[in-house]
């Protein structure tokens, strides 16, 4: 399985990664503020479709590299739900909303996380999107691996590369 975002459309990223499971644990690092922050962003969502969503990003704490990153916060609101299946949310971008998808599918012991990451039309990709979130996935395998998280900044530098490499 290639841990490369895909562009399936000029605004929309897909991208795949198959986790240790079992899909309840994956679940729980979608949905649970605090397990959230170790790998993508912390903030509480109401898990209920049109329950407001907040994404509280402070990268720097993900791993011991550091860039200033600082705190960055986004909102949105829950599309769809199906516990230990499907979240969907919509996630302020500027001034216009993106829409995200995750996706889990078992596979045995393991999970198929897919999430689809569909950006405001009139931009195109944003190219740190493709990077970012094979790096924030990569530090959820490190984690559920039970393995101290890839580094940060560097690894989102070689992740970046790759995905404009496909373009």
């Amino acid at each position: 399985m290639n841990p490369i975002a895909t562009l399936i459309k000029p605004s929309t990223i897909r991208f795949e990664r198959l986790l240790p499971g079992p899909v309840e644990r994956v679940w729980a690092y979608l949905v649970e503020s605090e397990k959230r922050a170790k790998w993508l962003a912390g903030g509480e969502f109401e898990l209920r479709v049109g329950g407001k969503i907040e994404l509280i990003f402070e990268n720097d704490k993900l791993s011991d590299e550091s860039r200033d990153f600082g705190t960055k916060r986004f909102e949105g609101r829950i599309t769809r739900l199906e516990p230990l299946r499907l979240l969907a949310h919509t996630w302020k971008w500027g001034e216009a909303d993106s829409d995200v998808v995750y996706e889990l599918s078992p596979r045995g012991k393991d999970v198929l996380l897919t999430i689809q990451h569909r950006l405001p039309e009139d931009g195109g990709i944003n190219r740190g999107v493709g990077g970012g979130w094979a790096t924030h996935v990569g530090i959820l395998v490190d984690l559920l691996e039970g393995k101290k998280p890839r580094p940060f900044w560097s690894t989102h530098d070689r992740e970046l590369k790759a995905f404009v490499a496909t373009l």
